[in-house]
């Protein structure tokens, strides 16, 4: 499956690998998966609460994990951006239902 996300403007870090469960495949369509792919490499973390959005702005500066939600009809989708690696970089990230983590 492929997304079209190459044209996001907003993009405030780098991906890595984009990975997908089972569970995320099959639940999400693809154009609800790069909807929220391009939301989550803007900065727009979804339905998380203040206090992991605030983690999220600090994770931007200090290179750590990043992690968004967003919800369709009933279902939740994760999307978790590991931190910078040792090769300076975000190796992956990672389409994921909460009952897959």
């Amino acid at each position: 499956m492929t997304f079209d996300i190459t044209d996001n403007l907003d993009r405030k870090f780098e991906l890595g690998r984009v990975v997908a469960t089972p569970g995320a495949l099959t639940t999400f369509g693809p154009a609800f998966l790069g909807a929220s792919i391009a939301r989550h490499m803007a900065g727009d973390w979804g339905d998380i609460d203040a206090d992991d959005r605030e983690l999220n702005n600090l994770a931007l500066k200090n290179h750590d994990r990043l992690h968004s939600c967003y919800k369709q009809n009933g279902r939740t989708l994760w999307i978790i951006t590991d931190p910078v690696g040792e090769t300076g970089h975000r190796e992956v990230t990672t389409f994921l239902l909460p009952s897959e983590y």
